[in-house]
This record gives C-alpha cells, sequence and structure tokens, in this order.
C-alpha cells in the first residue's frame, strides 16, 4: 500500500510543476520507510517548498494537546513555520503571499473531534478564497473507512472540535472529507494524491504501513478506536486517561470506586469491549497527582465495537452510581461535551434521567442519510 505523498513522490502531479507551494504536516507525515515527508519533498524536486505550517501539535509533534504553537523556522529545512494552532486556526493572507498552492498531509484519527480536520477545513477555504489549488495527499482512515456511527452536528454547535456536520465516526478520508466539504461550502474543489491499494475494510495495522501515534495521546491502536466515545468524558470532571499510558482506554477519578464501576458496565453487555477495575494517578491533565478508580477498556472485537454508545453508557453509568460527585465542564457560555457530541441531547438526556439506550436510538437514521449524503465524494470502493 502507498499513501498519497509516496504516489506524489513517485510519480510527480502535473498540477505542481514549478508551483510555489506551503505545505500543512506534522510528524505523522513520513513514508514507508518512516523518512519525514517534509524533508522528502522539500529536496524532491516533485514541488517548490515555500513554506510550512503547523497544526495542533506542531510540524514536528513537539507540541501537548491545547498548547499554542508559535511561528518558527523549521530547524531541518530552514523553511519558515506559520502556526495555525496559536493566534489564528486559518492560514492568513499575509501566510499565503507568494504561494500557488497548499498541501495537506496529516495522518487522520477518523473522529469529528479531531482538530486537524478542521485544521484542513480553515485552509480549504482560505486556498480557495485566495485562489490557490488545495491538494491532499491522501492517508487512511485508522479505523476503517466502512463503520460510521454517532450523532451528527446541529447547527449552532460548529467549534473547532467539529468543524462540520458528520458523525462522531465518520468513516472517511482526509481526501473524501476536503472533497465533502468542498461541495458543500461551494469550494473551489481540491486535488486529491490517492493511496494504491487501500480497501475500505482496512485498520490500521492490516496496511502494512509502520504505526505513528497521530497525537500525544493516542499512543495505541486500541486508544484510538475507543476515542471516539471516550473522549465524550472530556466534556466531564472524569479523567479520560490523560497523563497516563493508557489515554482513552482507562478513565475514572478519585471518587469512583473500580469495581462498582466495572460491574455496572459488564451488566450493560456492550459488544467488543470488557472492562477492568484499575486504580491510576494521572501525571498531567485532570486529577494530576491523585488517585483515580476507574477502569480500562480492554478491546475484544473491534468489528463488534461500538465506541461512540459506550462512550454514552460510560457517562449514564457514572452520573448514574455517582449523581453528587459528577460534574460537566462549562468553557465560557458553553458546555464542552455539547461541542464534542454536536448539540446538548445527550447532557440534557442524562441530566433528565434518560436512558443511554433511548440516547443513541436517533443515529440509525442519521447514519443512513450520512452513508448516501458521502457517496459521490468517495475515493475507494
Amino acid at each position: 500500500m502507498q499513501t498519497g505523498l509516496e504516489v506524489l513522490l513517485a510519480e510527480g502531479l502535473a498540477e505542481l510543476r514549478g508551483v510555489r507551494a506551503g505545505l500543512i504536516a506534522n510528524h505523522t507525515c513520513v513514508d514507508g520507510g518512516l523518512r519525514s515527508g517534509v524533508d522528502l519533498l522539500h529536496g524532491s524536486g516533485r514541488v517548490e517548498l515555500a513554506a510550512l505550517f503547523g497544526p495542533e501539535h506542531g510540524v514536528r509533534g513537539e507540541a501537548q494537546a491545547g498548547d499554542h504553537v508559535g511561528d518558527a523556522r523549521d530547524a531541518r529545512t530552514g523553511l519558515p513555520v506559520h502556526s495555525l494552532y496559536g493566534a489564528t486556526l486559518a492560514p492568513t493572507p499575509e501566510m499565503l503571499e507568494g504561494l500557488e498552492a497548499i498541501l495537506f498531509d496529516i495522518q487522520d484519527v477518523g473522529a469529528r473531534y479531531a482538530t486537524y480536520v478542521s485544521t484542513m477545513a480553515g485552509a480549504l477555504e482560505a486556498a480557495s478564497d485566495a485562489g490557490l489549488l488545495f491538494v491532499v495527499l491522501d492517508r487512511p482512515n485508522p479505523t476503517d473507512g466502512v463503520h460510521i456511527e454517532g450523532p451528527g452536528l446541529a447547527p449552532g454547535y460548529e467549534s473547532f472540535v467539529g468543524s462540520h456536520p458528520v458523525p462522531v465516526r465518520h468513516g472517511t478520508t482526509c481526501g473524501e472529507l476536503a472533497t465533502l466539504i468542498a461541495a458543500e461550502r461551494g469550494l473551489a474543489p481540491p486535488v486529491v494524491v490517492p493511496m494504491r491499494a487501500w480497501r475500505r475494510s482496512m485498520w490500521y495495522d492490516e496496511t502494512g504501513l509502520p504505526w505513528v501515534q497521530p497525537t500525544p495521546n493516542l499512543p495505541t491502536l486500541d486508544s484510538l478506536t475507543l476515542y471516539p466515545g471516550t473522549c465524550l468524558l472530556e466534556g466531564s470532571n472524569v479523567s479520560e486517561g490523560r497523563g497516563t499510558t493508557r489515554p482513552f482506554e482507562v478513565f475514572g477519578a478519585p471518587w469512583i470506586e473500580p469495581y462498582a464501576l466495572a460491574e455496572d458496565l459488564a451488566r450493560r453487555r456492550l459488544p467488543g469491549a470488557v472492562f477492568r477495575p484499575v486504580w491510576f494517578t494521572p501525571a498531567f491533565s485532570k486529577h494530576a497527582g491523585s488517585s483515580c478508580g476507574g477502569v480500562q477498556a480492554h478491546i475484544v472485537d473491534r468489528d463488534a465495537l461500538r465506541p461512540v454508545e459506550l462512550g454514552v453508557h460510560v457517562l449514564h453509568s457514572i452520573k448514574s452510581l455517582y449523581p453528587q460527585a459528577f460534574e460537566w465542564r462549562t468553557g465560557g457560555e458553553r458546555y464542552f461535551v455539547d461541542l464534542l457530541y454536536g448539540d446538548d441531547s445527550l447532557r440534557t438526556g442524562l441530566d433528565a434521567g434518560e436512558s443511554a439506550e433511548e440516547l443513541v436510538d436517533g443515529w440509525a437514521t442519521s447514519n443512513a442519510e450520512f452513508t448516501k449524503w458521502r457517496r459521490p465524494s468517495l475515493l475507494y470502493e
């Protein structure tokens, strides 16, 4: 299997010949030999790289989640680096001055929450406004391109952790998403350099590509597989495992009794996962330095697993067991869980005593609609 980067390096792209371009990339922009795509493209002659753009975590992956990234000069190539996760979240006209194209090559995580897609969408709009070519060097959806799950994004709930109305687990690649976003927003369509030999049914570990963790807090394919569900805990005062070696696989709080939570989750018979009582002490983030009780979710059948449904059940279980201790986090005037989920129905439903089953019932219809809606944008059978 070859990524879009490898295809471009091997075959070139007529549209990029002699073109001054900027590259949006990070540490996941590597070839099959783990060589940096930034370095390879800079010396390839396939495109004239004139600038780099850094998303969350930076061009070389040096920044922790949520840390603002500053403008700099890349030590390896000497190219200027413009931050897209600091004073601005999208390229400004000043950043684009002298460029004729923008390339995007980042390994996405397959969940709507990830900021990489929001960075791509903002850059796609900026390129369209400036009359620049936008090129996506495509990479796999790591949790396959088949499974779709979770609610869509309601109008008024757009944010940098949800910039376009797709389900939480959307089953599309960055190239497909860019095509879909451009069509929906009336933007100039992107040029996608497609992968070779990728099939929609493939999980990342079936591609033959080396694993490079896409963010500091998604170290394993298991953590990434659970992320669409357990990330919802970020909207509460429950630790989602940041600051541990198993973020999004372990979760808990100082006031949780591990065996009670594990037993309650086991009674729910959630497909594809089992739960083990654990204690852990986060080194940073929520409850840093405090001993937390909780569970670790172990994946036993990833194709049967429904991670977003699992996340809803986890929240329902913890809130039911510990109603006095559980709290929702707010960010300014908004509840963060509303931005993650895509509307306020999860929070208000749990507060009103709805069951987890009632909360997930409406997804089937919206997911079927998205399956039809995305079809014209699909690049792989």
